[in-house]
């Protein structure tokens, strides 16, 4: 009898597994795991065509998008970041990358987590390692400022659609720095705060209305107006992270 008993105790939690694992359940809505990858272009230089969902909406902002409706981040994780070839004081690098985190999370909640230095991050071009990150390095294309990959589940029903890893890319070709104190250089603070609403689930904006948004796609140097968010973004951002 007890052998009987465990038998059909052991098929029923086999039928169980199965049932869970069977299309319809919510495991497999999520769609294919993708990347998008975002390019910010110097003012001039034409981008190509921006990937991302517009936002807006009766009585609000169109000056924000989504790289998917309700991609965004479950899970906040940590990332790193490697001043190597900056050119700059690791702690100024480090903050300027915290202050862009902050400002987002002062209007989306927790969205990154911790962020910690690290010479041995790198920035990933085709493959996700399971790390976020932050790091220096040239870039091929003329008038490319960064560049920011963002893997994800970007289709699917909104409410399975989730991000899960970030490689972000200063070019250096250009000079960085504070812009406040030397308007010839590409602000740092400035950047870094646009490039990190990518990887937080915001989509590049290139309408004309819209040039006062942090997320406009272009920049140049000696800006220093996309450290703060504009009101579309603040609109784009609470209604992500609602």
């Amino acid at each position: 009898m007890k052998k009987l008993v465990l038998g059909i105790a052991f098929l029923g939690l086999f039928f169980a597994l199965f049932a869970y694992a069977l299309p319809g359940n919510g495991n497999d809505d999520k769609g294919p795991l993708s990347k998008i990858t975002f390019i910010h272009y110097k003012k001039g230089f034409a981008p190509a065509k921006p990937p991302g969902t517009p936002g807006g909406g009766k009585g609000g902002s169109v000056c924000y998008g989504f790289l998917a409706s309700g991609a965004k981040w479950k899970t906040p994780e940590n990332y790193l970041v490697n001043p190597t070839s900056s050119g700059l004081n690791e702690t100024f690098v480090f903050n300027s990358v915290n202050f862009g985190t902050s400002e987002w999370e002062t209007y989306g909640g927790n969205i990154f987590e911790s962020g910690s230095i690290d010479y041995t991050a790198y920035y990933s071009e085709n493959s996700m390692d399971g790390n976020n990150t932050v790091s220096f390095g040239s870039y091929s294309e003329p008038g490319v400022i960064a560049v920011t990959n963002v893997w994800g589940y970007f289709s699917g029903p909104p409410k399975t659609r989730e991000l899960v890893e970030w490689d972000m890319l200063f070019n250096t070709y250009y000079s960085w720095g504070d812009a406040d104190s030397n308007p010839a250089l590409m602000d740092l603070p400035n950047i870094a705060t646009h490039e990190l609403g990518h990887s937080a689930g915001m989509a590049d904006l290139y309408t004309s209305g819209c040039t006062e948004e942090t997320m406009y796609g272009y920049s140049t140097e000696g800006e220093t107006k996309k450290r703060d968010l504009n009101a579309g973004d603040i609109t784009g951002i609470q209604k992500l992270y609602a």
